[in-house]
């Protein structure tokens, strides 16, 4: 830690340097500036710097290695361990930097490091292109993408991390540089699924898909039927395309239009297609789950953009999650799934959710740091609630879900959808077999260990 006369002046030529915001605890705006999606989350930085550009990264990055201070990354905020903010150390936050550019003739867009699911999808939209994005619109897209990137279209088009095609990166000593397959090759290979692990990334850029037409068919069963529920749903799915993704949701009722109000509130099983395709395709794939008897429907064809904000949670709430990827949905484990929907923590806006795999993500390039790759199903437990006195009961919950499911488990762990878990985790996330090579690429990028509020990986 640099002396208070050396930080405050090195702080004063921050704020004259930088053409974004510089928030100190004592200004104006710091608390909003500080504040994320996770409240659980309540850290005090000494420093937030807003940066508008490249450049304002590079003179943050600059500015906390000469004081020694720890660096945190906020692209969306998103990060359920509140990875976005540390104590007495930096934030870069890119909040600003949203800019996103599509080249549709090279079916490619680039992304800043600050920008949102929403403005990715809704830039590409008028194009008839899109690529796997997260699940919500509010998600930051640099972040997801380097931790792998599992959303609605993943079964079709990949994991987000596959399309990815370039990335710009200011490293820990504040230089620039590029990753691309051809360029920095072996960064490039880490950045699959590494993180912010090697640097703050300003820019990305992904390959595009065509997506002419997208539907949804989301239909709600009293929990009483979920068992038969999700055995319909295991057999559309695993005898459907891979334009079909979606998932089986236990849910409180939320207020929303679909939901007839005397079940606002209550708990109820919810099965949801998205299929990258025709509204007459889908209702046609979807008929054994029709055929069941449902409290509410609805099957439509949208813009996936328009999808994409229907389903987002709101900020502010209390979050803890996680997830087990599983080696296959017999019916002994659908009862057990079933059995934890029973006894979700409710009326909440928590989840109990069960995601299929398979398609373009088990095809996918196999050389990557992604090793739930060949998983068929992931169960994500998602809590979710208000009152600090339910952070107990909320947490615990979570981690019997993933006891309870265990047997069934891989092993490996999409690492976007849970907290701090600890090393062993970060390991079950990434691959044993890969955390050597990424070691390595750690030492030669950030061997000091400055970007550590992440899914650690330690510099060999």
């Amino acid at each position: 830690m640099a002396p208070h006369s050396k930080a405050g002046t090195a702080l004063a030529a921050l704020r004259e340097d930088l053409a974004g915001e510089v928030f100190a605890p004592d200004d104006p705006g710091y608390d909003e500036a500080r504040t994320i999606f996770n409240s659980m989350i309540d850290r005090r930085p000494a420093v937030i710097a807003r940066c508008e550009s490249e450049a304002d990264v590079v003179t943050t990055v600059r500015f906390a290695r000469e004081l020694d201070l720890p660096i945190a990354v906020r692209g969306g905020g998103h990060s359920v361990a509140g990875m976005s903010l540390n104590d007495g150390g930096v934030v870069v936050d890119m909040r600003r930097m949203q800019e996103v550019t599509v080249h549709p003739g090279a079916k490619a867009v680039r992304v800043e490091g600050g920008a949102v699911m929403s403005g990715l999808d809704r830039a590409c939209q008028p194009y008839g292109l899109a690529t796997t994005g997260g699940r919500v619109s509010t998600t930051g897209v640099t972040g997801f993408t380097l931790g792998g990137g599992s959303g609605w279209l993943d079964r079709k088009f990949g994991l987000a991390v596959d399309n990815l095609l370039g990335v710009d990166l200011v490293t820990a000593d504040g230089n620039t540089v590029t990753a691309t397959a051809e360029n920095n090759p072996e960064l490039f290979w880490a950045l699959h699924g590494g993180g912010g692990n090697f640097g703050v990334a300003t820019s990305i850029t992904l390959r595009l898909h065509e997506l002419p037409e997208f539907a949804i068919c989301l239909l709600l069963y009293p929990p009483e039927a979920g068992p038969e529920v999700l055995r319909t749903y295991r057999e559309v799915i695993e005898g459907g395309p891979a334009e079909a993704g979606g998932g089986v949701i236990y849910l409180t009722g939320p207020p929303e239009p679909f939901v007839p109000p005397d079940l606002v509130g209550t708990r109820l099983v919810g099965s949801l297609i998205t299929y990258a395709g025709s509204e007459e395709a889908l209702r046609k794939l979807a008929e054994p789950l029709l055929a069941l008897p449902h409290v509410a429907e609805v099957l439509m064809a949208l813009p996936y953009p328009d999808f994409q904000c229907m389903l987002d949670d709101p900020p502010g709430l209390r979050n803890y999650w996680s997830a087990e990827y599983l080696t296959g949905l017999p019916d002994e484990l659908v009862s057990v799934f079933c059995a934890l929907g029973d006894v979700m923590p409710s009326p909440s806006p928590t989840q109990h959710a069960l995601f299929p795999l398979g398609g373009a993500i088990a095809d996918g390039p196999s050389e990557f740091p992604v090793p739930y790759r060949d998983a068929p199903w992931a169960v994500h437990p998602f809590g979710i609630w208000e009152d600090p006195a339910e952070d107990e009961r909320c947490q615990q919950w979570v981690r019997d879900v993933r006891g309870h499911v265990q047997p069934w488990s891989t092993g490996a762990v999409y690492l976007n959808f849970t907290g701090d878990e600890g090393p062993e985790r970060v390991v079950a996330g990434l691959g044993a077999e890969n955390l050597a090579r990424l070691a390595a690429v750690k030492r030669t990028y950030d061997p000091d260990n400055v970007f550590r509020f992440n899914h650690n990986i330690k510099p060999a």
